[in-house]
């Protein structure tokens, strides 16, 4: 980082920028190399999918799943406001074998081009990409998956910004002919990462947050809609909301202490009023996140056994969970 430089807007803690134009990221460059995890016996690998644009995954599998054996498949998009982080980032890697652990279920985490060298809707087209890949020969043939993965039991998850492209491809496939290739169970939304102009809940009582989240999403969206672009609130005029999602169940998880929990308790309710089959879990006293932070606490262990109990079982119709 170079403290001589003018600042000309700082997003604390994702990102610096100067008025030359340079950056430095203030968190999320850490790298962690796959392998296996002495703790829970998961193994992990990376796999080049999308040479076009250089876009890697990262593969994990329980080490002890027998030849025979198939399970479930989940996608996985990691957060970071599409700033930070990556499938390598330390904070992702123990947090995804504690879940893989858990879920007992190969599980792919996608990498994604970044804002601010690569403007949004990249990220996006990114993520469509790795699901055009998972449906091809290519991935079928790949070795852990073409062993392990049950091709008809495919979950897409992930955590704040994560979660919100889960909602967007599921939307994808509604519409698109890959939805008739790809069998989408289901979604797990981890903190979801939606947000809107007018303020609701606690972004009424807590301007100084609400603020933050404004200036940190029009950093990343350059929208004459702001916070009322579709890409970040799926029920502003003109956005296609939750009608037809192209899964048949859907679990939401936020956070008590977590500025952005209304608008994932909102999109649960939206979801109930639209008929889909969803279920709701809110963790009381921690933030946004909380469990990349300490994968092994007792909350976050929680955590990772509902999304098991989702993935790996029928589903619990309008079920809502809060845990103390």
């Amino acid at each position: 980082m170079d403290s001589s430089k003018e600042v000309s807007l700082e997003i604390f803690p994702y990102i610096r920028v100067y008025k030359d134009g340079t950056f430095d990221r203030l968190a999320g460059f850490e790298i962690a190399p796959p392998g296996l995890d002495p703790d829970t016996r998961v193994e992990s690998k990376d796999v080049l999918i999308l040479p076009d644009t250089g876009i890697s995954a990262r593969i994990y599998r329980p080490s002890a799943v027998s030849a025979a054996t198939k399970l479930p498949i989940v996608i996985y998009f990691h957060g970071g406001a599409f700033i930070i982080s990556s499938i390598a980032d330390p904070k992702y890697h123990f947090c995804l074998n504690a879940l893989v652990a858990e879920c007992n279920v190969v599980l792919v985490s996608v990498d994604y081009r970044r804002v601010p060298e690569h403007p949004l809707p990249a990220a996006y087209d990114d993520s469509w990409a790795a699901l055009q890949w998972i449906a091809s020969e290519e991935a079928r043939s790949e070795p852990w998956l073409r062993e392990h993965a049950d091709f008809d039991r495919l979950f897409l998850v992930g955590d704040s910004g994560g979660a919100n492209m889960s909602h967007h491809m599921a939307m994808r496939l509604r519409d698109d002919v890959l939805g008739e290739r790809v069998k989408l169970l289901g979604i797990g939304m981890i903190q979801p990462y939606f947000w809107g102009e007018t303020p609701i809940g606690a972004e009424v009582t807590d301007p100084g947050r609400k603020a933050w989240v404004d200036v940190t999403w029009r950093f990343v969206c350059a929208s004459d809609k702001g916070c009322d672009d579709p890409l970040i609130n799926p029920f502003a005029d003109g956005a296609p909301g939750v009608d037809g999602l192209a899964c048949k169940k859907v679990l939401v998880i936020v956070s008590e202490q977590d500025i952005l929990r209304d608008r994932g308790r909102l999109y649960y309710e939206k979801l109930v009023e639209s008929g889909g089959p969803a279920e709701f879990m809110e963790i009381e006293g921690v933030d946004h996140v909380f469990h990349l932070y300490d994968p092994s606490c007792e909350k976050a262990k929680r955590l990772f056994k509902r999304v098991a109990s989702f993935i790996n079982g029928d589903g619990e119709g309008h079920k809502k969970e809060t845990v103390e």
